[in-house]
């Protein structure tokens, strides 16, 4: 089985739960801030079959640059046995400029370690890559990508923070570090929605992705994100060539605004 295993799905979700934007307004008040956390149960074909977990970090200093950092757990259920998954991403979100700086990912899965770092050049045009796997020397690349590029939580992210309105589509370039696609997100309505957090006004969001190999989808993923000004993601449905998975959250803590965080940090 591919290091990019069916356990390992959980780490996407994590990111669903990191240009073509610039005819959408963004919310003058962000979705979210520091402290904010999000868990989720991940099953697939029905059975659970790990968590993943959301927090927007304290402001901090990456590349020179104050930013959150967006930090994704995924683990795999402990019970199943098999494959088991312990991945951490962490996306570097630039608040005021509403932008992605870079990420780092340290993923162990079955007993496979490798990490990945990107870090978007003052170009605005480029991305600086190390992949490195357990035992390996590091490989280092330069890849060109589409101004504003984000990565999937950063899409997520800024994705929240968009008036959003039914019938709407939103555009975001996206890199994974091996491939750049444009996520593509369409509002199609709003319903109510049973969660462990109670009834939840949601959007229903229809989101098109060029993942490959096993994260390829057979078809468009379901994104549901509350109606309140925090755009919570409450649910993820995708149906993936290794299989059915949905992702629902389980506990919810809000973040603190920009105006305190920034005081906070003495700004």
């Amino acid at each position: 089985m591919q290091t990019q295993s069916k356990w390992g799905v959980a780490a996407l979700f994590a990111g669903l739960v990191w240009s073509a934007t610039a005819s959408a307004q963004a919310s003058a008040n962000p979705a979210f801030g520091p402290g904010e956390q999000s868990s989720y149960r991940v099953r697939y074909l029905g059975i659970t079959a790990g968590t993943a977990q959301v927090t927007v970090g304290a402001t901090m200093k990456q590349w020179g640059e104050e930013v959150w950092p967006i930090v994704a757990l995924a683990r795999s259920n402990d019970m199943l046995g098999v494959w088991p998954i312990k991945d951490k991403f962490v996306s570097y979100w630039q608040p005021e400029q509403q932008r992605v700086m870079g990420s780092d990912l340290h993923a162990d899965e079955n007993g496979s370690r490798r990490r990945q770092r990107i870090k978007m050049l003052p170009d605005g045009k480029s991305a600086f890559v190390v992949k490195q796997k357990e035992g390996e020397s590091a490989r280092e690349s330069t890849r060109e990508v589409p101004e504003g590029t984000l990565d999937m939580t950063g899409a997520t992210f800024a994705l929240r923070n968009q008036a959003l309105a039914v019938g709407e589509e939103y555009a975001y370039p996206v890199f994974t570090g091996s491939k750049a696609f444009t996520l593509r997100a369409k509002v199609e309505g709003t319903e109510v929605l049973g969660t462990e957090l109670g009834k939840k006004e949601v959007f229903k969001l229809r989101v098109k992705t060029e993942f490959d190999g096993n994260l390829a989808s057979k078809r468009d993923m379901f994104v549901y994100l509350t109606t309140d000004p925090s755009h919570v993601p409450v649910r993820v449905e995708a149906d993936l060539a290794l299989g059915t998975i949905v992702a629902e959250i389980t506990d919810y803590k809000p973040g603190r605004s920009m105006a305190v965080a920034r005081a906070e940090n003495g700004g």
